[in-house]
């Protein structure tokens, strides 16, 4: 896994090994990032369940302002402190060893630019969490959420009730990206 764009362009990255995360693919990557390419610049993002902490850096990379990056796994956390080290972005970076709803609790107040959610397959943590980050106006009004998921159905359904909407989906083999924005 590498950065693909920006500053620290072509930096590889180090990874968690064994199952519990699953690094979003290069190809995926690129695609999200292309789509969100003008959003980007002085942005401030928030990736939720960071695992590697590869996509918040790829953004800092790519000119994001600031960068809060969360994860529940200390083992995660230490990855991404090297992550963080090896492309010279600490200045740029936040980062909580803390469960997601903890996370979110903490951060009310602010507000983000791009909000991106990766939690673990088989939870119910994207319709929890962004049932949290709009009650709590988390996303600026014209900020992208963005959601990846491989049971697409289950959270179309989950997320229904949301006032949010859904200007974008795109799917890459198993992975279901959807890019979100609040309702007016």
């Amino acid at each position: 896994m590498r950065i693909i764009s920006g500053r620290a362009r072509g930096t590889k990255l180090y990874t968690l090994e064994g199952t519990e995360t699953r690094p979003t693919l290069d190809r995926v990557k690129e695609s999200i990032f292309n789509i969100i390419q003008g959003e980007i610049e002085n942005s401030d993002i928030l990736d939720l369940f960071a695992g590697s902490g590869a996509i918040g850096i790829e953004m800092l990379s790519r000119g994001a302002s600031k960068a809060v990056l969360c994860d529940k796994s200390k083992q995660a956390i230490e990855i991404i402190k090297k992550n963080i080290e090896k492309t010279h972005m600490e200045k740029y970076v936040e980062l909580y060893n803390l469960d997601f709803e903890k996370m979110l609790d903490k951060l009310n107040g602010n507000e983000f630019d791009i909000i991106y959610l990766d939690p673990p397959y088989n939870t119910n943590y994207i319709k929890k969490s962004l049932n949290k980050i709009i009650e709590t106006n988390l996303i600026k009004r014209e900020g992208t959420i963005i959601v990846e998921t491989d049971d697409e159905l289950r959270i179309l359904e989950d997320i229904k009730n949301i006032k949010i909407e859904i200007i974008d989906k795109r799917k890459y083999g198993r992975a279901t990206i959807i890019f979100l924005k609040r309702q007016a």
